[in-house]
Parts: structure tokens; C-alpha cells; sequence
């Protein structure tokens, strides 16, 4: 990783303003990739979470990824060292919205067997109970 020996290069040179500056870019950094994992999570479990809804059904490999999906979401949001979490629930809560319409395009292809489109799945769908089911399983 380029920016961890330019770090290593500021310390020894004595410019601590820069480490300090490519420090903070580190941590965003390292925060970016773990938003990214959560939303590619809750894309997961929306998806299933609409599929059971619509379809007024539930298989056992849906319920599955569900489980999955929500225990992953909650290992990579818990920051380790310091406590707490990447994303609180009003952060969780706007990145249900953000992930939303990617989930309903999938589960569009998906469900029925890929005869509805997504503007047809989201009027059968109540969107604030599911986002509230959302963050419930995940245990915001």
C-alpha cells in the first residue's frame, strides 16, 4: 500500500503534519470499505426481505441469507478497538434508502419468476414497515 510508505516516510522525515493528513485519509479510507461491505449486506437482506413479502412466501435458503446478511452487517459495523459503530441507526436507516432501489431491481428479476419490474414489486410493498423490518433484524 502506496500511502503506508508515504506515512512511514513523513514519521521519519519529521513531517508529522502530512503522517497526520495521510492518517485521516487512512481512516476514511478504511471507513469507506467497510459502508461499501455493509450496503452490499443490506442489499442482500433487502432483496430476500422483498421476495418474502411480494411472494407472500419463504424458503429456507431465503431465510438463510437474511440470518447472514444481518450478522455480517452487525460484525463489520462494530468498530473494534474503539466501541461503537461505523453507522448509527439514523446512518443504517439512509443507507436502507440508498440500497433500496438496487434491491428492488434485483429482487424484480428475481421474484415471480422475473415478470414484475420494480415500480410494480414497490406498489405492492409497505416501504417504511420494510425498512423498520430492516433495521429490526439488524438490531438497530
Amino acid at each position: 500500500m502506496d500511502e503506508l510508505l508515504q506515512l512511514r516516510e513523513h514519521i521519519e522525515h519529521g513531517r508529522y503534519a502530512e503522517a497526520l493528513v495521510l492518517i485521516g485519509e487512512l481512516d476514511e479510507m478504511s471507513r469507506d470499505d467497510k459502508i461499501q461491505k455493509i450496503e452490499s449486506y443490506l442489499q442482500v437482506l433487502l432483496l430476500h426481505l422483498i421476495k418474502q413479502r411480494v411472494e407472500h412466501r419463504t424458503t429456507r435458503s431465503w431465510d438463510v441469507s437474511i440470518r447472514n446478511a444481518s450478522d455480517a452487517i452487525r460484525r463489520v459495523n462494530k468498530r473494534r478497538r474503539s466501541g461503537g459503530a461505523y453507522l448509527d441507526d439514523a446512518e443504517l436507516a439512509e443507507a436502507i434508502d440508498e440500497v433500496l432501489p438496487s434491491a428492488l431491481r434485483h429482487a424484480s428479476l428475481e421474484a415471480f419468476e422475473g415478470r414484475h419490474d420494480e415500480a410494480e414489486l414497490a406498489a405492492q410493498l409497505k416501504m417504511d414497515e420494510l425498512k423498520q423490518d430492516a433495521l429490526s433484524i439488524i438490531g438497530a
